[in-house]
């Protein structure tokens, strides 16, 4: 059990501010479970600091010596993955003009730590599932078996439960993973955190831009500690930059600070909504029109295979002329059953060849998403609640390379 000041020593020598119960027992567990050779699987919101804690590890391991990796597998294109995780051989494909050792060979006898190993494709985790254990790999283009003794620490910030379920992630690989579990709170759950953060970022910008640090009457830290931050501690220290750069008086009042708050969750503040309806209003109201557009064109995209499958298997369907058939008297015309009529031929190959309005919604949908975060596509394609892979692709598709 760790002793308070040992605690202390950890938090600085690290840079973690905090003195929250769950923040303490995940640094507790990391310190723990360092000199053994577990994976750790370290969950949490995005921006909540979970790097720090593969450092922690490493650090009080046997292997602090030795090479420590930190991979942010959301951030490699997925063509590329198991090139950079297992190394390739010359020639193994275009481009590979020489051979190359992958992350799992130069950090052999260290650690790796592997940020949003949720993005990992489904043929990379099978390979890592089997250098979890085997401790076995081969370099892309190799059939030769090389061996690695990595210590692998992961993280990521998605429901991993979730992804399994969907088929988007190994469930062996994740409870290989998962041999230890280290939860890092968000910072809505950490408010008596929230002022000593803000401070030392207000104090750490005053140095960088030569000015005094900005503080905050007593209403803008109650602003400051009720705010959702979505963002978590990476947002916060976006907020304290923002100020510190801008304001030229120190002294931050509750009226300031707001406009330092993102729109999009204003509407969590324990704040007096105004009647006046506001952009803010009307840009997310169009934001959720485009997603809904956006998912609708995947429904039509399969609505048009069906159709034109329909009508592959109806071409061999010839209708028959109907016979008059003489009941009663009366002349009554009857007909041999089809599967289709001549005009639904017609109306299917309009509705085939005309084009869809949709594509634009969504091409114009994936402008705007970055467009807002400056061509940061990472968290672009976390607004569009798709993969920054399927982005990537969109991108290219719609020819918005340049923004």
């Amino acid at each position: 059990m760790l002793e308070s000041s040992q605690l202390q020593t950890i938090k600085q020598r690290f840079d973690i501010v905090g003195n929250t119960p769950d923040l303490d027992q995940a640094i507790r567990v990391a310190v723990q479970v360092a000199p053994t050779d577990l994976p750790v699987l370290i969950t949490g919101e995005s921006g909540v600091g979970k790097e720090n804690f593969p450092k922690i590890i490493h650090q009080y391991s046997v292997r602090k010596h030795e090479k420590y990796i930190a991979v942010n597998c959301g951030a490699i294109p997925e063509g590329t993955m198991d090139s950079e995780l297992f190394g390739h051989e010359k020639g193994s494909f275009t481009g590979a003009l020489t051979d190359r050792r992958g992350y799992f060979e130069v950090a052999d006898g260290g650690t790796i730590f592997l940020d949003e190993v949720g993005e990992l494709p489904l043929p990379t985790q099978a390979r890592l599932l089997r250098v979890l254990q085997d401790g076995e790999f081969f370099r892309v283009g190799s059939s030769e078996v090389k061996k690695t003794n990595v210590r692998v620490v992961a993280a990521t910030n998605i429901n991993i439960q979730q992804a399994i379920r969907e088929g988007k992630f190994r469930g062996d690989l994740y409870y290989r993973l998962n041999a230890v579990p280290i939860q890092i709170p968000p910072l809505r759950e950490r408010k008596t955190d929230i002022m000593p953060l803000f401070t030392k970022f207000a104090n750490d910008f005053a140095e960088t831009y030569r000015r005094p640090p900005v503080k905050l009457t007593a209403e803008a830290q109650k602003m400051l500690v009720n705010y959702y931050w979505q963002g978590n501690i990476r947002q916060l220290k976006n907020v304290a930059e923002q100020i510190s750069a801008v304001e030229t008086n120190p002294e931050i009042e509750a009226a300031t600070l707001i406009h330092y708050l993102p729109d999009e969750s204003q509407s969590r503040l324990p704040l007096r909504v105004s009647n006046e309806k506001s952009e803010r209003t009307f840009n997310n109201e169009r934001e959720i029109l485009y997603q809904v557009l956006f998912d609708m064109k995947k429904d039509m995209d399969e609505l048009k295979k069906s159709v034109s499958k329909l009508m592959t298997e109806s071409d061999s369907i010839v209708p028959k002329e109907p016979k008059p058939v003489q009941h009663h008297e009366q002349t009554v015309i009857s007909y041999t059953p089809t599967s289709i009529r001549n005009e639904d031929y017609e109306d299917a190959q309009e509705y085939e060849e005309s084009p869809l309005a949709v594509d634009d919604m969504e091409k114009e949908l994936i402008k705007k998403a970055l467009e807002k975060h400056a061509g940061k596509r990472k968290y672009a394609a976390m607004d569009l609640k798709i993969s920054e892979r399927t982005l990537y692709r969109k991108i290219k598709e719609y020819g918005l390379d340049n923004i």
